[in-house]
């Protein structure tokens, strides 16, 4: 009997049985709820995803993950990145990412790239391209200061362009589906804030709906590159890299007309991004943000933030700090009601790839704690 086999043999645990029951989008089915969650990891030289990089994700694939979100990978524009190493989807990177799916493949994962542009929050003169200036609705950067232009019409219409390329490109080289970053304060996103757009053309103003125009054609666009049974997720958040406190949506009215069209544009899926999931979004109610993105789209959701950890995300990466492992209770009662449809692990299954066949096999006690010296080796 094969160490897969011995593996499946074992009985799941009644206490977590909902994280390892299948689970179907549209026609793709995945084995269970378990996400690896879009971490960056700058271990692609000059862009550029190698064998190293195949593994890691295949480590993960084959004890159990059911489906990967790769690292957060750029788009083809010259503002699109703010590290060499960040893996480019696009060009020669394209043959070690065509690697990465047979590995994960073959291990009997699922695999979608997150696409990701970071707007204004580049610096200039950052590498991998220091002589394009970053851009962004209305060129300020997180903390409000004018640092180029805001982006044109053909500015825009390239971007998109680019984002439907990718997204072409995934589904040809054999990915499931693909995320779209929309969160966290990267350039989509800075279109959905009004601290960060302040345009009043058809891309700007008051409304969800001009706000959200630019996203809406981005969809448009992948959905038109990559035909009507190709997943499409999108990853949005309240919090920002520089505002861990903004809301784009103060109450649950306002969340529902900023997913309104992105839900109609053609999204299949929101990842709801929070720095702890056991949070409530609003008062009044303990739904977190991906229960409330499902109860008012219909759409499957995934929650993430903290998942099984005692340090949010932010705290965790201080000097010295170690992130403890925590229980599951209250996030399998939350999955057993249905307030949201799969979970997404991020630093637990970075600094241990058995961390999914740990949970499903009970070996609990095995666990690791995260440490930020994890992000030192891609393992």
């Amino acid at each position: 009997m094969s160490n897969e086999s011995k593996e499946n043999a074992i009985a799941v645990p009644p206490t977590v049985q909902p994280l390892f029951t299948p689970y179907s989008i549209g026609k793709l089915t995945l084995p269970n709820r378990i996400v690896m969650a879009p971490m960056t990891r700058t271990f692609s030289p000059h862009g550029m995803p190698g064998a190293d990089v195949a593994q890691y994700y295949r480590r993960r694939a084959e004890n159990g993950v059911g489906l990967i979100v790769t690292e957060g990978t750029v788009i083809n524009h010259p503002s699109a990145a703010d590290h060499p190493n960040v893996p480019q989807f696009y060009g020669r990177a394209l043959d070690g990412w065509s690697s990465v799916v047979e590995q994960v493949h073959a291990a009997g994962g699922r695999i979608f790239p997150q696409l990701w542009h970071v707007g204004m929050a580049r610096k200039v003169g950052n590498p991998p391209h220091p002589e394009a200036l970053p851009v962004g609705p209305s060129g300020i950067d997180l903390s409000g200061n004018q640092i180029s232009e805001p982006m044109s019409q053909s500015d825009i219409l390239s971007v998109i362009e680019a984002f439907a390329q990718a997204a072409a490109h995934a589904k040809l080289l054999g990915f499931d589906g693909i995320e779209i970053h929309g969160a966290h304060g990267y350039l989509i996103d800075q279109f959905f804030w009004k601290q960060t757009n302040r345009r009043t053309d058809r891309y700007g103003g008051d409304s969800f709906e001009g706000r959200t125009r630019f996203a809406v054609e981005i969809i448009r666009a992948i959905r038109h590159a990559v035909g009507p049974d190709f997943p499409i997720a999108l990853r949005i958040s309240q919090w920002k890299n520089a505002n861990y406190t903004a809301k784009l949506a103060e109450t649950p009215e306002q969340l529902s007309s900023f997913l309104e069209p992105l839900t109609a544009a053609g999204v299949d899926m929101y990842h709801c991004s929070t720095r702890r999931f056991w949070e409530p979004e609003f008062a009044g109610s303990d739904l977190n943000l991906a229960g409330w993105v499902k109860s008012l789209t219909g759409r499957p959701t995934i929650t993430v933030g903290s998942v099984g950890l005692n340090e949010e995300f932010i705290g965790s990466f201080a000097p010295g700090q170690v992130s403890e492992v925590t229980g599951l209770d209250g996030l399998i009662e939350r999955l057993e009601r249905n307030e949201f449809d799969l979970v997404a692990v991020g630093r637990s299954l970075l600094v241990d790839p058995e961390w999914a066949m740990k949970i499903r096999n009970g070996r609990f006690d095995e666990r690791k704690p995260f440490t930020v010296e994890a992000l030192r080796t891609l393992y």
